[in-house]
């Protein structure tokens, strides 16, 4: 007995395979730009501000539960201190851009000023901060 309608497939139906590839791709795209944003910090805003532009450079985060960072790394100021220190012996030129949020700790600025300071930073900036009518 045979079915009636019924025939036997010959060809393989790859839009499902197609539909999943694109959304890991989409997947992939998303959570790669996502990692690379590095440690959000909250900037104050003001009326003018210069950017920084040095070929090589190191970026300090201060978050406002006072974690410091170098490169969007966790470090305790003793690490920093050696990372700064390694730094500035292969390339004296170094500029150090400090990020801090605007809801951190005065001393915290302070105390990685005055770690720059001591390993001998040549050239210190501020991070930019957001545009005026950026909240």
């Amino acid at each position: 007995m045979q079915v009636q309608g019924k025939k036997p497939y010959n060809e393989i139906n790859i839009t499902p395979l197609v539909d999943l590839t694109f959304v890991l791709l989409i997947i992939f795209i998303l959570l790669t730009t996502a990692a690379v944003q590095g440690i959000k910090v909250d900037l104050p805003s003001a009326s003018a501000s210069q950017s920084l532009n040095e070929p090589k450079s190191r970026v300090i985060a201060v978050a406002n539960d006072g974690t410091v960072s170098i490169d969007a790394v966790p470090v305790s100021m003793a690490e920093l201190e050696g990372e700064l220190r390694t730094s500035i012996a292969s390339e004296p030129e170094t500029a150090v851009i400090l990020r801090g949020d605007r809801a951190v700790q005065y001393d915290q600025i302070m105390q990685v000023l005055d770690l720059c300071s001591k390993v001998g930073v040549a050239s210190l900036g501020m991070a930019s901060t957001r545009p005026p009518g950026e909240g």
